[in-house]
């Protein structure tokens, strides 16, 4: 956010989707959860909780769950996040390979500041968290000004490397 007289002119934020829990939805026909080809969970996240907000611009990129990513896909990602002129980028990802695809982006991008969020459960079936934890990202770039590689989970902000996800209890927490 910059301030001009009074005038506050907000950053324009890109959302690169990549799938995972956040975005899954339940088929009728297969009776299975699937991630759709589409961006219709963040869209309704933006609609309803930034109305009017023309700086969120978002772009579908892999649709996969996080356990089936590859390096391929990891590669894919790195390369629209290094060829975007945006500075400030959320990616959603999910939850179980996030802190790898997170520490591979670390290691190639210095100059700009990436937040990872996902969610436990599809915004499909309770938008509550998935909606809280993006929220909590585009507060988090809309008041940082530092570049780096950030995880946004239960409503904590921290960098890629300190932040766990607790499998036993199904959180993410601090790393000690």
């Amino acid at each position: 956010m910059l301030l001009f007289k009074d005038v506050i002119v907000l950053e324009k934020i890109l959302v690169l989707n990549t799938g995972g829990t956040f975005n899954k939805i339940y088929n009728e026909i297969s009776g299975k959860l699937i991630i759709p080809k589409d961006n219709l969970a963040i869209e309704k996240i933006i609609k309803t909780s930034f109305k009017g907000n023309e700086e969120i611009y978002i772009k579908g990129l892999i649709y996969k769950d996080s356990l089936e990513f590859t390096i391929s896909d990891r590669k894919y990602l790195l390369n629209e996040i290094k060829n975007s002129r945006y500075k400030q980028i959320i990616v959603i990802h999910g939850t179980d390979t996030m802190e790898k695809s997170a520490n591979y982006i670390a290691k190639k991008i210095k100059n700009k500041t990436i937040i990872f969020v996902g969610a436990m459960r599809p915004f499909s079936c309770d938008p509550i968290e998935a909606t809280a934890n993006f929220c909590t990202a585009y507060g988090f770039l809309q008041n940082n000004k530092k570049a780096g590689i950030y995880i946004s989970m239960h409503g904590l902000v921290k960098k890629y490397n300190k932040i766990k996800k607790n499998r036993e209890l199904g959180i993410f927490e601090c790393r000690k």
